[in-house]
């Protein structure tokens, strides 16, 4: 509000554009805290790994709608849908009259969440960090804002840390450090999008505790046979739902982007649930215990 202030007095802009961008300001830095909300009765989440982080709270009763990559529980696919995390519609929110909006970092667009804003509606994006300190700091703040038991929260990270404590374990006792990993998102076309830098994908792999071949570039992009082969992959993680054509990972491996890799060679491959391995909620150290057992057995 102070910058306000001074925009007006030096340049004696008009007073709906002081007031546009004093709401924007106000909404913005609103999204993105943790304080306790003044009503979360009425609940809409959208990202998976909150509705995750939600029930293991047991605070289900709040919600009244999830989007599409709320997938776990079982029992969140049945409450009404808000679409794609990333193309919310104010019409459809608006209908359901919540008290409280939820979201990843990745909720959008900035068009429908300023419009929600304006309407006087609570909206919270939570802060994202792809490491096992970022996974606590979401249940943190979600338990903030929804003013959850204490015990609740307590309980949820004793969990969390005892597949933290197996992680730590299972690298000593097999150490993927020089080993090298490829995550594959889906195909596109015949060309295999892939986890760079800056990646929940990328995160993943640093809780294997091995090395992303691709980290010279950042987000997920398709990538060309030619650049495959050169990195050559020690061991390839793919989403289920990325290699949902193919029968199973023997049949994967077979692509023709993939078939002269170190790990298609050596059978390699893995098929990994995609919101339990890159949603970076309650499950995602647990599925990187799992994913470290089957590597070191292979």
């Amino acid at each position: 509000m102070i910058i306000i202030y001074f925009w007006r007095k030096i340049n004696k802009i008009s007073s709906v554009r002081v007031f546009l961008i004093s709401i924007f300001v106000s909404s913005f830095c609103g999204f993105a805290n943790c304080d306790l909300a003044k009503n979360s009765n009425k609940v809409v989440i959208a990202g998976g790994s909150l509705t995750e982080i939600v029930y293991d709270l047991k605070e289900e009763e709040k919600l009244i709608a999830v989007d599409i990559t709320s997938n776990f529980p079982p029992e969140a696919k049945e409450l009404p849908s808000i679409g794609y995390v990333r193309a919310l519609s104010t019409e459809g929110l608006l209908s359901l009259s919540p008290s409280l909006i939820l979201g990843e970092d990745d909720m959008g667009p900035p068009l429908v969440l300023d419009q929600l804003a304006l309407v006087g509606i609570d909206i919270r994006i939570i802060p994202e960090n792809y490491s096992i300190d970022g996974i606590l700091s979401k249940v943190a703040c979600v338990t903030q804002i929804l003013g959850t038991n204490l015990d609740a929260r307590k309980r949820l990270e004793t969990k969390i840390n005892k597949h933290v404590s197996d992680l730590k374990n299972l690298r000593e006792d097999f150490a993927l450090k020089n080993k090298t990993v490829m995550l594959i998102l889906n195909l596109q076309g015949t060309s295999p999008v892939v986890a760079g830098h800056s990646t929940s994908g990328n995160g993943f792999i640093n809780l294997l505790g091995a090395k992303n071949i691709m980290d010279d570039f950042e987000g997920w992009k398709p990538v060309s046979t030619e650049s495959i082969l050169e990195k050559n992959p020690d061991y390839i993680l793919v989403t289920k739902r990325g290699m949902s054509s193919f029968s199973d990972e023997e049949a994967f491996s077979k692509h023709p982007s993939l078939k002269l890799t170190k790990a298609a060679k050596a059978k390699k491959i893995y098929a990994v649930d995609g919101m339990s391995m890159l949603g970076f909620g309650p499950r995602t150290i647990k599925t990187a215990v799992e994913i470290t057992k089957k590597i070191s057995i292979n």
